[in-house]
């Protein structure tokens, strides 16, 4: 699993750099955009991410676990592993992560949303969509590039928000940063590792 996880981590890492770096053009473009534009783009972008992300962490598991063991998948434990690694970690990702880097530049706006309390009637549904739709279609490689992007967009978003008055160079180099690790490391948990966890090892690859 360990050699899973770091072959994973290696193998996303220039996309993530590559979704990072759209997100700072996308930042220089929007930096001057109101702090209510910035959250209705915010809550775009989260719940596509959270769809994408449920997609992604519950067809893993079907197809680990129900394809190569030929056994039928239990719906509520796939509807608890799409929504946890869906949901839990999204959050993580566009909220929880965003924000510390907001604290670390002192942003005058900052503030954590945490989409599922927030806009639970949002956020929920666009998890248990997601499992549904990972239900039928277990092929994940299209779903993580789209997860990799919402996700940046989102974290990106989420830091407009917390932006008020000059904007340094420095500012972008610490966003960067942030969005990359943000990403990164949530994302390949979410579609990799966690939802291998409830797979039985000789259902691993």
């Amino acid at each position: 699993m360990l050699k899973r996880i770091l072959v994973e981590l290696r193998a996303h890492a220039p996309f993530t750099v590559f979704g990072a770096i759209s997100g700072i053009a996308l930042m220089w473009v929007f930096k001057d955009m109101p702090e209510t534009m910035a959250h209705r783009a915010f809550y775009f972008f989260h719940p596509l991410h959270v769809v994408l992300s449920a997609l992604v962490t519950s067809s893993m598991y079907r197809r680990y676990k129900c394809h190569a063991s030929g056994f039928k998948c239990n719906i509520w434990v796939l509807l608890f592993i799409g929504y946890a690694g869906s949901v839990g970690v999204a959050t993580l990702s566009d909220s929880v992560i965003p924000f510390i880097g907001e604290a670390f530049l002192n942003l005058p706006n900052r503030r954590i949303h945490i989409g599922f309390i927030e806009e639970w009637y949002l956020i929920n549904p666009a998890a248990i969509i997601g499992v549904a739709i990972g239900y039928f279609w277990s092929d994940t490689k299209f779903p993580h590039s789209g997860h990799v992007l919402l996700s940046t967009w989102a974290s990106l978003f989420h830091v407009i928000m917390a932006l008020g008055g000059q904007i340094y160079w420095y500012t972008y180099v610490v966003i960067c940063v942030f969005l990359f690790i943000a990403v990164w490391l949530p994302c390949c948990i979410s579609d990799i590792v966690f939802p291998l966890l409830f797979v039985n090892n000789k259902n691993k690859v």
